[in-house]
């Protein structure tokens, strides 16, 4: 076996997908004596060399041709490729050629030009071959007190380069002191800056004393050098918790900064040291400064976040801070609006929620102006707010009807749901609001234009007007009112020889429009309208009577063919009729005329879905289900039967008691999980900083949160998997009679893919230029080519690949292993297994409201339908199999999936990492043989999900 090596890393990557020149046309160009040609070449060099190109034969041309010049911009690029090649051998040695361009670069440190120093200086920040950078030293030492600012802030970043390599204190042992004197007498502020994160890095007791010896001055120091003491203090209050007191009055000077990074560093630190009140408090008083006075969104959001953070930790502070939170409510974005009454509303309390409902009732009616961005989907959050504090806090629900009751008639179909839905569960959970209610539903009744809206609303006035005859008699003439004179379509007058309607046909012209008698061929009397606009005609048609001015609602929407709300009126008008029968208050006579008049109503609706001018004017025909329901209505109101009577005013009221009843268990239960989350682990370790030994502390027991934060961010706190979980994720490339065996461990991040290829030779020959060939299908895109490598005989290597992810979509990898072996002329090729990417690494479970789950459903574009073919017999076994195989939440109710009825339905939903959601429908039934049968329908508004989620069902819903 022989040792490999690390793969090498670079500090840059440059995409491109033009074709890479040879080594011959690059060698060519760079001895010309043309500049703009030697630039050229040396980007195409650079680019062949990043994307795993071996070019070693360039080196020696590059130092006899390139080396000489004097454009800046040759140099700058030979810089860049200088750091883009192999310098050391595969036993860490440096080449030997290396040592060819240390004099050019000391020249370049002593060049006159400022700017080649200063580019030279930064080049050797990124070198840790110490040979090389040995006979460099005293020339960055002599930067250090260059005339230019540029050159000088250069050499100390190079410096503390050096010093941070292995050997580098003793390369050079002084560099503290050097910068300590040099930042006593500088004036530059990014150098300074430069030189005291040097210090705090490297001698912590320097930079320290620097500090206080400078601490009145502080306040009148630049932004980039108050973060770097902001950072300061976060290390060494970390490492030495009891020095915390010396450090407070240092940030409270800087919080009064006017740099709001530097503001939101201080807000930062001081939660991190501090915990009492009074520094939460000026942290959060501090954020809420921040997020009214910066314009930029990103920085609202990121504040947003911090103001979570500390309303989960110190929620008592946070409620005192509630109305400054709510200006956040003035920001356009729709984003930073949502986040912040989320944060608001987890902070209300019966002492500021007459407060909080007063800003909502404001902002809500200013979203009725028609300027305003995006007002109907901030008037649809706004309502959901005021709904979810009025459920939480009865007693303003009566301040807030007026107003939502307003927004009935919105043209924003949502947000008018949301405000019948709220007015739907505060009437059942708040009866001393029940008259108030009513009385203002009625009066907003007619401008319902919404099918939805007003639906929701007819139930609610067929449930719930029970108090007295002469209000049940309201509601029902206020929905005749809404209907208008009948029939509700004029049939068109035959021509000549047409027979004469039936008396209780004839046509009754349609409200608002002209009239006029007509004598018919047999020379009766008829009459003939003429809706507005000069259209005459008899009967004008369906369209044209929706369309006229002034059609009351009901009957304009009847025009219009909704006939699911025909049977919703005729159901309403039946339960109030036979609720108004139950109370005995209206006498036999009236009760009779009034049940008659209904039954009219409701055979004048069956007659406009039957109508064979209707539907010739346009109007769809009648469907099965809402025939049956409205039949169902006229025998109801035909005979008396009791049991079908406490049906029809029972039922429904405890069923949706019931859902009410449910609805506050299952909020109660979420509420519980999410407070009795663990903070800490039992088996935790715990930390105490007052027990550890002050000199023995490593860079990792001291290390920054923000870094810390970092490592939790990108995954590098988990990075030690269990040895199973790895075993998992292992995928073989190639067989093991293969010449070069080859298995990769694919690692799914966010946003990208990393395959970890683990090569091996198994021949007895030696193997030169092995690359990895890899080509991708879907949304991924290879970010660059891995180099080649040599391998000795059973030796082996790992190559990194990264891919980049863009959409969630199942894709593919795919690809082959090419070497040169000794003894054949030819490069041979190992072709690859394919690598899926599963579609589940990036869908997470999400929550959403029935009425935005029922709208993304009617708006998505694609549907993938799939047969239900699965071993287990139990619906309710099978949705729990297809919940766990999809990673995907339910979104129904536990109490509506109880009992054994042999049907189940139920709505799945869930969302990628990209924002992109994706519903799933489950309706399945248990057939006769005891199998299951029915279809599983996945909705998205991307094609990627819709058929790769369908994929994946296909294959697990068989379960075991």
């Amino acid at each position: 076996m022989v040792a490999t090596k690390h793969e090498a890393s670079s500090t840059f990557l440059v995409a491109s997908d033009k074709a890479q020149a040879s080594q011959n046309e690059i060698r060519t160009a760079l001895e010309s004596s043309d500049e703009e040609a030697k630039v050229e070449a040396m980007q195409k060099a650079i680019t062949a060399i990043l994307a795993g190109e071996q070019l070693p034969a360039l080196f020696i041309t590059i130092v006899r041709y390139v080396l000489p010049s004097e454009n800046h911009m040759v140099q700058k690029l030979l810089l860049l490729y200088l750091e883009t090649i192999e310098k050391t051998d595969a036993s860490g040695k440096l080449l030997p050629e290396m040592i060819l361009i240390c004099q050019n670069l000391r020249n370049n440190l002593q060049h006159p030009n400022e700017y080649i120093r200063g580019v030279t200086l930064r080049f050797l920040c990124r070198i840790h071959e110490e040979e090389l950078l040995e006979p460099l030293v005293p020339s960055v030492i002599a930067n250090l007190e260059h005339r230019h600012s540029y050159v000088r802030k250069n050499a100390v970043l190079a410096l503390t380069a050096i010093y941070r390599l292995p050997k580098g204190e003793l390369l050079v042992p002084d560099a503290p002191d050097l910068v300590e004197r040099m930042l006593q007498n500088e004036q530059d502020l990014s150098t300074r800056r430069n030189a005291f994160m040097m210090l705090a890095e490297h001698a912590q007791d320097k930079a320290v004393a620097y500090l206080f010896s400078q601490v009145d001055r502080v306040a009148d120091w630049g932004d980039i050098l108050q973060i770097a003491v902001l950072d300061l203090i976060r290390k060494v209050c970390r490492a030495h918790p009891e020095q915390k007191g010396k450090y407070i009055k240092i940030i409270l000077a800087l919080l009064q900064s006017r740099s709001t990074a530097v503001m939101y560093e201080c807000a930062v630190t001081l939660v991190q040291l501090s915990s009492a009140p009074t520094a939460v408090r000026a942290a959060a008083n501090c954020f809420c400064q921040l997020l009214v006075s910066h314009s930029d969104n990103n920085v609202k959001l990121i504040v947003l976040d911090r103001l979570q953070e500390l309303k989960d930790r110190h929620r008592d502070v946070m409620r005192e801070l509630l109305m400054d939170v709510l200006r956040a409510l003035a920001a356009p974005n729709l984003d930073i609006r949502k986040k912040a009454l989320d944060i608001a509303l987890d902070l209300v309390d019966a002492r500021n929620i007459d407060e909080v409902v007063g800003v909502l009732k404001k902002e809500a009616m200013k979203t009725q102006s028609r300027e305003l961005e995006k007002g109907a989907e901030y008037r649809q959050l706004l309502v959901q707010a005021i709904h979810s504090c009025a459920v939480r806090f009865p007693d303003v629900a009566a301040s807030v009807l007026h107003l939502l009751c307003d927004f009935l008639s919105d043209t924003n179909t949502a947000s008018a749901l949301d405000v019948i839905y709220f007015i739907r569960e505060i009437i059942q959970t708040n009866p001393r609001l029940h008259d108030t209610i009513i009385e203002r539903l009625m009066d907003t009744f007619p401008s319902i234009r919404a099918t939805r809206v007003a639906s929701c609303a007819l139930w609610i006035i067929s449930e719930y007007c029970t108090r007295s005859a002469e209000e049940i008699a309201t509601a029902v003439e206020m929905i005749k009112t809404c209907l208008g004179p009948l029939p509700l379509f004029k049939e068109r007058e035959e021509g000549e020889g047409g027979e004469e309607e039936a008396p209780t046909s004839l046509p009754i012209p349609i409200q608002m429009a002209a009239a006029r008698p007509a004598v018919l061929a047999d020379g009766s009397y008829a009459t003939q309208t003429a809706l507005p606009g000069g259209e005459a005609a008899a009967g004008g048609g369906a369209a044209a009577a929706a369309a006229a001015a002034n059609v009351p609602n009901l009957r304009a929407l009847l025009l219009g063919g909704d006939f699911f709300l025909g049977a919703v009126i005729a159901a309403t008008l039946t339960k109030l009729v036979l609720r108004l029968r139950s109370l005995r208050g209206l006498p036999a006579a009236q009760l009779n005329r009034l049940t008659a008049d209904v039954m009219a109503q409701i055979a004048a609706v069956l007659r406009l879905g039957e109508s064979s001018g209707a539907l010739a004017a346009g109007c769809p025909p009648l469907d099965a289900d809402s025939r049956d329901r409205m039949a169902g209505c006229l025998r109801a109101l035909a005979g008396v039967d009791e049991g079908l009577e406490a049906a029809w005013l029972q039922g429904c009221r405890d069923a949706f008691a019931q859902l009410i009843a449910d609805k506050q268990q299952r909020e109660a239960a979420e509420a519980k999980q999410e407070k009795a989350k663990a903070v800490a682990q039992p088996d935790e370790l715990i930390d105490f900083h007052h027990l550890k030994m002050r000199k023995g502390l490593s860079k990792v027991e001291v290390e920054d949160s923000v870094a810390s934060d970092l490592a939790r961010a990108t995954g590098l706190a988990d990075a030690a998997a269990a040895a199973s979980n790895r075993l998992n994720k292992i995928v073989q490339l190639t067989g093991f009679s293969d010449p070069i065996y080859a298995e990769a461990y694919v690692t799914v991040h966010q946003y990208d893919i990393v395959l970890d290829v683990n090569v091996i030779n198994r021949t007895n020959e030696t193997m030169q230029n092995v690359s990895l060939e890899l080509a991708t299908m879907g949304d991924l895109k290879l970010v660059e080519r891995p180099q080649a490598y040599t391998l000795a005989p059973g030796a082996q290597q790992s190559i990194r690949a990264n891919i980049k992810v863009s959409s969630t979509e199942t894709g593919a990898i795919f690809g082959n292993l090419v070497y040169e072996s000794t003894g054949y002329a030819d490069r041979s090729v190992v072709v690859l297994n394919d690598i899926h990417i599963d579609i589940m690494d990036y869908i997470v479970p999400a929550t959403c409201p029935d009425v935005q789950f029922r709208s993304m459903w009617a708006e998505f574009e694609w549907e993938n339908k799939v047969a239900v073919n699965t071993a287990i017999t139990e619906p309710l076994a099978f949705l729990d199999h297809i919940i766990a195989s999809t990673n995907m939440r339910c979104l129904t109710p536990p109490s509506a999936l109880e009992g054994d009825c042999g049907f189940l339905a139920a709505n799945l939903y869930a969302r990628s990492v990209f924002g992109e959601d994706a519903l799933v429908n489950v309706s399945v039934e248990k057939l006769p043989d005891g199998r299951l049968g029915g279809y599983l329908r996945i909705r998205s508004k991307t094609q990627g999900i819709a058929l790769s989620l369908g994929d994946k069902l296909i294959l697990k819903q068989k379960g075991a």
